[in-house]
């Protein structure tokens, strides 16, 4: 499905009926990566609603900066159009970070929060030179250098090489992003803020969902996330890397069942 959404044509996909969970995707993945959660949240009771952010999968770029208040009010429009007023919303990664800005500025639309493999802090100087130069990559037009940058740091190793398949296709997903995309997402992550100081005062329920073997987003950081937010449960996967929820599918929506079954409807 697609709709116009503030200003682009977003792409999505709605499945299931009952209490509304939104999983917002990783930098550069699309909306693709949470197909063993539609289908088993969905077939649970739950209406699962999985959109290309902004320059991302089927979704159109625009022509405004990136930055997380615009990928965030994205979503609130899409909610909007959507009918949904209160969500529980989950975020991988960058989606964690536009979590993150919707708990900030739009805390009335989330009923729970879901920090998959994701942190709280800002890029420092080294990591905000790292997009930087990445966005210099992708504007002189080479920007296969955001998978080859990307891809290494995706998998636990045993997953590398007992499921190559797996690797390849999100690897295929990686590259056919719009360059326009890729910059956007980039400028988006360099600049967001850092949440330390949001966390604590969070007052809702929440799952961090870590994985042992990342080595995007160490445990150590998903662990700090978890003891920041009050109540926080906190879910550590063996054997995945950041792809967590693809890699350990059934320990992955394990997890988030049993948390989205504990708050209730």
């Amino acid at each position: 499905m697609n709709a116009e959404i503030n200003g682009i044509r977003m792409a999505y996909d709605v499945a299931g009926s009952g209490p509304a969970v939104l999983l917002i995707h990783g930098f550069p993945l699309c909306r693709r990566m949470w197909q063993p959660q539609v289908q088993a949240l969905s077939a649970a009771g739950f209406r699962v609603v999985v959109p290309d952010l902004r320059g991302f999968g089927e979704s159109g770029v625009g022509d405004r900066p990136g930055s997380m208040d615009l990928l965030a009010d994205d979503l609130v429009v899409l909610m909007d159009h959507l009918g949904i007023e209160r969500a529980v919303v989950g975020g991988m990664s960058m989606g964690g970070y536009v979590l993150l800005n919707l708990l900030a500025r739009h805390p009335q639309r989330v009923r729970a929060a879901c920090f998959i493999v994701t942190r709280g802090d800002a890029d420092d100087e080294t990591g905000r030179g790292k997009r930087n130069h990445l966005v210099g990559e992708v504007e002189a037009g080479n920007p296969g250098a955001v998978p080859a940058a990307f891809a290494p740091l995706l998998f636990a190793g045993q997953t590398v090489a007992r499921r190559p398949q797996l690797v390849d296709e999100v690897r295929g997903w990686m590259a056919a992003t719009d360059p326009t995309g890729l910059v956007l997402g980039l400028q988006a992550i360099r600049d967001r803020v850092d949440s330390g100081p949001l966390l604590p005062t969070l007052k809702l329920p929440s799952l961090v969902i870590g994985a042992r073997e990342d080595k995007a987003i160490p445990p150590d950081k998903s662990a700090y996330l978890a003891a920041q937010v009050a109540g926080a449960e906190l879910c550590m996967i063996d054997g995945g890397g950041h792809m967590v929820n693809l890699e350990q599918a059934d320990a992955f929506n394990a997890c988030l069942l049993g948390f989205l079954q504990q708050i209730g409807s």
